[in-house]
């Protein structure tokens, strides 16, 4: 048995002069042997020598009052110039086809795609559903650059414009969930966007996506505008989820365990608006013949409530 033989061995020795806290000048010497064979002592050695030296130290720069009027503090979210012109149909069209054409990892479809969202915003309903019909199409690899785009627009049109895509069926199942999530992000909601969506919340194939997203833009919603829980639309989706609480939230089987027990979520997503649903929320976290899973959801649902809607009552005294 031969011991192991160190292949490669280094050595760096720098040498700095440094005066008045400045480095003045620096040199190192680095050696490096590589051996080849070990037992005939054979092998290769490099040496290389650099040398560093400051030269000159130029005064501080001061710049003069106009130079900085320009400048301004800002935070690091993605700016673009406002652009007061008018935007047509035919312009974002013929955006799509650029972006079908375009290669799709390069500057230039990041840019057009930017361009697209920001043009989206400045059409109105009737625009944006003729632009659908015109511009619904799938590009070479199967890709719809509207359908990506349209959950960054995040105005009014293109909200109702998604909600008539959901309902409709026009759109695959996991586009569906990118809008319904999109809907959390929405930075500015209006009630026009919650009376839209709305219904959704209805049909029978309403999923975990549909009411989070709608309830989430429903707090949001509510974060900018006192009394939101007095807005029509609000009030529709509150009494929607109100019903299918049923009162005391009984469940007849697994299924409908699952479908309380995101409804109790989604009523603490949407918070300050679900306050008329306190004292059922307080019957479904009392009943002990209720599962356990229902009692904690509806404890859990009381997260974004008022104070006023107290919880202490429900619990058991400490022991």
């Amino acid at each position: 048995f031969q011991p192991e033989q160190q292949i490669l061995s280094s050595q760096l020795e720098c040498t700095q002069s440094i005066k008045d806290g400045v480095l003045e000048e620096a040199k190192c010497t680095e050696s490096d042997r590589v051996m080849l064979f070990p037992q005939q002592s054979s092998g290769a050695e490099t040496q290389t020598q650099t040398a560093l030296k400051l030269f000159q130290v130029e005064t501080e720069t001061l710049y003069s009052k106009g130079d900085s009027e320009d400048l301004y503090v800002t935070n690091i979210l993605y700016e673009r110039e406002v652009t007061r012109r008018n935007v047509s149909g035919a312009e974002v069209t013929e955006l799509v086809w650029k972006l079908c054409l375009a290669h799709s990892a390069s500057y230039e479809t990041a840019d057009l795609f930017m361009t697209l969202v920001f043009e989206l915003r400045h059409l109105s309903l009737g625009a944006l559903r003729a632009l659908w019909q015109r511009s619904s199409f799938k590009c070479r690899d199967n890709w719809q650059p509207l359908i990506d785009a349209l959950p960054s627009c995040a105005t009014e049109a293109c909200v109702i414009i998604m909600k008539d895509l959901i309902a409709s069926g026009e759109v695959e199942e996991d586009k569906i969930e990118y809008f319904f999530w999109s809907f959390a992000f929405i930075p500015n909601p209006t009630s026009g966007m919650i009376e839209s969506l709305a219904p959704l919340l209805k049909l029978p194939g309403a999923n975990q996506g549909c009411f989070l997203g709608v309830t989430a833009l429903i707090h949001r919603f509510c974060s900018a505008h006192s009394s939101c829980d007095t807005v029509p639309a609000v009030q529709s989706v509150i009494r929607t989820l109100g019903k299918f609480l049923g009162g005391n939230c009984t469940v007849q089987d697994s299924e409908h365990l699952s479908k309380m027990q995101l409804v109790l979520k989604a009523i603490g997503n949407a918070g300050l608006a679900a306050a008329s649903l306190a004292p059922a929320l307080s019957l479904c976290a009392a009943l002990k013949s209720h599962r356990v899973e229902i009692r904690l959801a509806a404890v859990l649902a009381f997260r974004r409530l008022p104070c006023s809607a107290r919880v202490s009552d429900l619990l058991p005294p400490a022991t």
